[in-house]
């Protein structure tokens, strides 16, 4: 393929295929992640313990941004998007404990 614009878009199909690929991992992973936290959430439901736990969570968040790092990703990303995820499982364990 010597045509630069075909070749372009050659490339950009394949890229494209690759993210579809891989946003589909990431919703399977997110997936599987909620359902253990699910499980965590009534066990602590079960057993009246708080739906959040602060020090768990900042050595979860210190993990995933030395993660983020190592795997060349903006660590206050890493850190925005735990958090968000942090924020979905205690409003889920929230709802179980009522």
């Amino acid at each position: 393929m010597s045509d630069p614009t075909a070749l372009a878009a050659a490339l950009l199909r394949e890229h494209r295929a690759s993210i579809d690929r891989l946003d589909a991992i990431l919703v399977y992973t997110l997936a599987e992640r909620f359902k253990h936290t699910q499980a965590v959430g009534r066990l602590k439901a079960g057993h009246d313990l708080p739906p959040s736990d602060p020090a768990r969570e900042a050595i979860q968040i210190d993990r995933l941004e030395t993660l983020a790092a190592e795997a060349d990703l903006d660590p206050a990303f890493a850190r925005k998007f735990l958090n968000f995820v942090i924020s979905e499982v205690i409003r889920h364990h929230e709802k179980l404990q009522k």
